[in-house]
């Protein structure tokens, strides 16, 4: 009894020293110092569960680039839900940075030229569209009027919109078609591929674009449509038809740009989409350059502000969200966006815009000699 209860003690305190399964020293062990008549179907199963312990094998799972990041975009409603979404995040992060930056650059450089080829042309049709006007006129007045035209209301609507409501009509429209292909089920994958831009994905460059059209949520599109829509007849009589469209998109591209560097720089790979970041760069070129305008919020219009002070509390409130890590808005877009369109009221537009001459020269030339024919020389 006293030998019982040593080894109980002593044992079952886990003490005792277990050389692994399946080697000779638990049998010789058991021998040696427990008698037979000890060797009950109890013990001999106590004594075989400890010389048989092995530490499991931690099961080696493959690496997801969403692994630690999706759920901190999962949490908001503005992405799609991209939870069986596999990305491949490079071994070598800052290396996904060269393609995406040289895109950055020749598209802005390619959007900046197309808009002063696109103003060229304006221009050059200008006297001709004001003929045209006028014999269009004569012809109205002396055709009969139809009653509830259809076309008629329309065309009235559209010729009552400010030049930058009815710039910003296209931009729109092509946010509210990207919003109805989220809607079809068989077309996620696509969308989540080419119309959200994170730089764990394998197509990098075009998402930067096409992810400013691109909106999950309703209210989110909603939201950022109406911003846009308000600050349209500033911008454009600020910058124009051709350059603000060339600032817009140049805008979404930098904006992605920014949030791929943010995102490389801390590991936290997910998606984005929307056009808040060229948003963000409208709503920063009117407040530079009005900064004592009167703004409000659209729910609460007894509460104004200058537009200068709106502008500080956006920035110091996106930048306090990309350093904190707040994950419902993607904050380093928003600042870089808001960054782009001070830089550009403040130096962009003196620095590209007024040195578009060259371009506009060879272009007329082009346009105007065009090419000789017969293929001699004078």
């Amino acid at each position: 009894m006293a030998w019982r209860g040593w080894a109980q003690r002593g044992w079952g305190c886990g003490q005792a020293w277990a050389p692994p399964a399946g080697s000779r020293g638990c049998e010789e062990l058991t021998a040696a110092l427990a008698p037979p008549r000890l060797l009950g179907r109890r013990f001999n199963f106590f004594i075989q569960q400890k010389c048989g312990f092995r530490k499991a094998p931690r099961k080696v799972e493959p690496r997801r680039s969403d692994t630690g990041t999706s759920e901190a975009y999962k949490r908001s409603a503005l992405i799609p839900h991209v939870e069986e979404t596999v990305f491949y995040p490079s071994p070598y992060p800052v290396r996904t940075l060269i393609k995406p930056f040289f895109f950055t650059v020749g598209f802005t450089g390619c959007a900046f030229g197309s808009a002063a080829i696109w103003q060229y042309e304006s221009l050059k049709s200008r006297v001709q569209s004001y003929f045209d006007g006028i014999k269009a006129d004569w012809l109205d007045s002396i055709r009969p009027q139809k009653e509830g035209d259809f076309r008629k209301e329309i065309n009235k609507w559209w010729n009552n919109l400010s030049d930058g409501q009815r710039t910003v009509t296209g931009i729109i429209a092509a946010n509210v078609f990207v919003f109805c292909l989220w809607r079809v089920p068989s077309l996620q994958r696509t969308m989540i591929r080419y119309f959200t831009s994170n730089p764990a994905s394998k197509v990098l460059c075009s998402p930067m674009l096409l992810s400013t059209f691109s909106h999950f949520s309703l209210f989110h599109m909603a939201a950022n449509m109406y911003v846009l829509w308000s600050f349209s007849s500033s911008i454009v009589n600020i910058l124009g038809q051709e350059q603000f469209m060339a600032v817009y998109l140049s805008a979404g591209v930098i904006s992605n740009f920014v949030s791929y560097v943010c995102k490389v720089a801390t590991g936290r790979y997910g998606p984005s989409l929307g056009a808040s970041g060229a948003i963000m760069t409208v709503l920063a070129a009117v407040c530079t350059k009005i900064p004592d305008g009167r703004l409000a919020i659209i729910f609460l219009p007894m509460f104004t502000f200058t537009a200068g002070n709106a502008l500080k509390a956006i920035i110091a409130m996106d930048t306090a969200g990309m350093i904190l890590g707040w994950k419902f808005f993607d904050h380093a877009a928003h600042l870089g966006g808001a960054l782009f369109g001070i830089w550009y009221i403040t130096y962009g537009h003196e620095l590209i815009w007024k040195n578009r001459e060259p371009l506009v020269k060879i272009w007329h030339e082009m346009r105007t000699n065009g090419p000789k024919k017969g293929g001699g020389s004078k």
